[in-house]
């Protein structure tokens, strides 16, 4: 089993509800979150502050701002873990920055709580 977790746009979540769902992912959970990349900066702000816009420059001094996204989290068997992020990346891929990331982790088990199944028998 493998922990699927991927960091997305937020108007990119009905695709790709959509999409998992498709791929044969029904359960999943998605929350609320705030991050940011590496600094990229929008070159239509730097050239704004140049020209001597004071809102342009005022974001450019954001250095810790924090962007909304979407958490997703997915528990899947190992053989559908290339599926999920083929299936993520697909739908989510812009080519800008700001596009997500995916993390894959290694599962040791799972429990449902309501009949004590554990392991994959516990997630399909």
């Amino acid at each position: 089993m493998k922990e699927v977790v991927a960091v997305v746009r937020i108007n990119m979540m009905n695709q790709t509800k959509q999409a998992l769902t498709d791929c044969g992912v029904d359960a999943f959970f998605a929350h609320e979150a705030h991050g940011r990349g590496k600094g990229f900066v929008n070159p239509q702000i730097l050239e704004g502050a140049e020209q001597g816009y004071e809102e342009a420059a005022a974001l450019l001094g954001e250095k810790g701002k924090l962007y909304p996204k979407r958490l997703l989290t997915a528990v899947v068997e190992d053989s559908m873990v290339e599926c999920v992020v083929d299936t993520i990346i697909n739908t989510n891929q812009t080519g800008k920055p700001g596009d997500g990331k995916i993390f894959i982790l290694p599962l040791l088990d799972a429990v449902r709580v309501r009949t004590g199944e554990t392991g994959e028998k516990a997630i399909v």
